[in-house]
């Protein structure tokens, strides 16, 4: 079995991620992130949201309507070739495909004719109100930005703001893709985490590259590992609709060099154009320093992260195999254990409390007072089922930073035994010293 399919099977069984509507036969290129995998995204956007509000810079939030007026898809280009992918069909199976992923003139899947290329619009359709007619028709937002673009003058001006400034959000967006594939990474309902950086035009340049470089520093700081991480400048012919620039962040996953986040330089493409549309004036209105007012559309610098793709790519990042059972309390000394290393920031457990034996009720009793006292401060599990050594395994495969076990020792003089998950240390600690050393350890 390859590494995709290991970490596939790892995701279901360890409650990672699940296939949706999967007692239905599922539901194509949709998935439900299970008890785990949700604790570990959760993770990863409270890291992004703090890195981008909790910074230097004054970015304020926003949570927008999924649903919006279609005149806002209208004037952002979404409904128009802008928006669309090139497909052929196949006239003998009916399969459809993009076009720029086939190799020859014959369908890939039964070697019939292809037709002739045509666009395909990627915005979901959905109705709003109880008459399915055109006027109540509008669509699930594609992207979450443009929820920032036209609540831009109602934040700059309610929050009293001054460029430079951004405004972040996160949130689902949805598209009808053609060819969905690789698990979670390419899908139909997925999460972005998006911020948007209004600036003076002359400063765009500037603030593109500080944005990029302040990018790629979250990953690294998180725990990617560098090797894994590349930046591809997209040449013009490439680039989305609306990009004077943009730098695509790619990650090595198991099936190659694919793009988790996208900086691009939009320039004032989408005020413009909302401002337009909208017949309302969303330029930015500044004093200078003669006391004239002048009045120009910002610049934006956006930097859009998939926050599925990064938690695909933090968990490949994270999984490895150890052969020879490191766990030697096992009998299976000669086994492959699976070892998940996430950044102790991002784990979705950071403490298990593990009794040594279930048929001891004092120990039992004891384990779960210990558990009690952690769980108000960590995210943790208790676990009494199997062999020590099957429970160790187990929290290794989910990425659990500390293990807690309880032992006989435990019983006479109050102290546990804490073992890392990275150096396999074990330290004796006195109970009423847990709480702090733990802290202490996951803070450092």
């Amino acid at each position: 079995m390859d590494t995709f399919s290991k970490i596939i099977s790892l995701c279901k069984r360890r409650g990672f991620v699940f296939p949706s509507s999967e007692i239905y036969g599922g539901f194509g290129s949709c998935y439900d992130f299970g008890p785990l995998g949700v604790e570990a995204k959760n993770n990863i956007k409270r890291e992004w949201w703090q890195s981008m509000l909790g910074g230097d810079k004054e970015i304020v939030g926003l949570d927008a309507a999924i649903l919006m007026s279609p005149k806002v898809w209208q004037a952002s280009g979404h409904l128009t070739a802008g928006f669309a992918d090139e497909l052929v069909e196949c006239k003998q199976c009916n399969k459809r495909f993009k076009k720029d992923e086939i190799k020859c003139d014959t369908c890939p899947e039964c070697g019939g004719k292809l037709s002739k290329s045509r666009k395909f619009n990627l915005m979901m359709k959905t109705f709003v109100g109880s008459v399915e007619d055109e006027a109540s028709e509008t669509y699930l937002r594609a992207e979450t930005c443009q929820g920032i673009y036209v609540n831009f003058e109602n934040i700059w001006k309610s929050m009293r703001l001054k460029i430079p400034f951004g405004i972040a959000q996160i949130g689902k967006s949805f598209r009808n893709e053609i060819t969905p594939k690789d698990f979670i990474y390419r899908t139909r309902e997925f999460e972005q985490m998006e911020m948007q950086w209004f600036c003076r035009p002359e400063n765009a340049d500037k603030f593109f590259e500080y944005w990029r470089d302040r990018r790629i520093k979250w990953y690294l700081d998180l725990g990617l590992k560098k090797e894994n991480l590349r930046t591809i400048e997209v040449p013009e012919k490439k680039r989305a609709h609306y990009a004077r620039r943009q730098v695509d962040i790619e990650y090595h996953f198991p099936f190659g060099w694919h793009e988790i986040e996208g900086i691009h330089n939009r320039g004032d493409y989408d005020l413009s154009n909302h401002s337009k549309h909208s017949g309302r004036d969303l330029r930015y209105s500044e004093t200078d320093s003669s006391g004239k007012e002048k009045k120009y559309f910002p610049h934006i610098i956006e930097t859009s992260v998939g926050a599925d793709r990064s938690f695909y790519a933090f968990l490949t990042d994270a999984y490895s195999e150890i052969k020879g059972a490191r766990t030697k309390t096992t009998k299976a000394v000669k086994e492959v254990e699976i070892l998940l290393k996430f950044h102790k920031r991002l784990a979705p457990v950071k403490i298990a409390v593990l009794p040594l034996v279930k048929n001891k009720p004092e120990l039992i009793k004891k384990a779960k007072e210990i558990y009690s006292l952690l769980n108000s401060h960590f995210s943790c599990q208790y676990d009494e089922a199997g062999s020590i050594g099957r429970r160790y395994r187990r929290q290794d495969e989910i990425g659990t930073m500390y293990c807690i076990t309880c032992d006989f020792e435990t019983l006479e003089d109050n102290t546990v035994t804490v073992r890392n998950r990275d150096t396999m240390k074990q330290e004796r600690i006195e109970i009423k010293k847990l709480v702090n050393f733990l802290k202490e350890k996951l803070e450092e």
